[in-house]
């Protein structure tokens, strides 16, 4: 098994943060296996998604729909509306897990494997990547 960490620059504001490109490098050498990616934070998630033309923009008004910030919530400490961050991993995962065929990731066209934060309190996350030889 081969483990890796990277970091992500989220900033201060909602995102999705593109790693399709650092989790193709990670596996570029290895064979047929499985790469797992998973972000060790309650408040951030991993999802598979089409990127670009307004895909992003989309997801984060859903969210903003689904998840409003504002008092509701009953876990209150950070920016307003937190208690949203915390109820995000029940719509994004913490981890997703990706076939890898003769060290490529096997996505379908349009798919980026991205780290989707809305906590505007943690400007920088950890991910971590595994893969695992078949």
């Amino acid at each position: 098994m081969k483990t890796a960490e990277i970091t992500v620059q989220t900033g201060s504001r909602p995102g999705l943060f593109d790693i399709t490109g650092q989790c193709e490098r990670f596996v570029a050498a290895e064979a047929d296996g499985l790469l797992t990616v998973f972000v060790p934070h309650a408040t951030a998630g991993i999802v598979i998604m089409e990127l670009g033309s307004g895909t992003e923009e989309d997801l984060l008004a859903t969210l903003e729909r689904l998840l409003p910030r504002d008092d509701r919530w009953r876990h209150r400490h950070g920016s307003p509306g937190h208690g949203a961050d915390h109820v995000l991993p029940l719509l994004a995962p913490p981890s997703v897990t990706i076939p890898v065929r003769d060290g490529h990731l096997r996505l379908g066209t349009w798919q980026s494997i991205a780290l989707l934060d809305t906590n505007a309190d943690n400007p920088r996350r950890t991910v971590i990547l595994t893969f695992q030889g078949g």
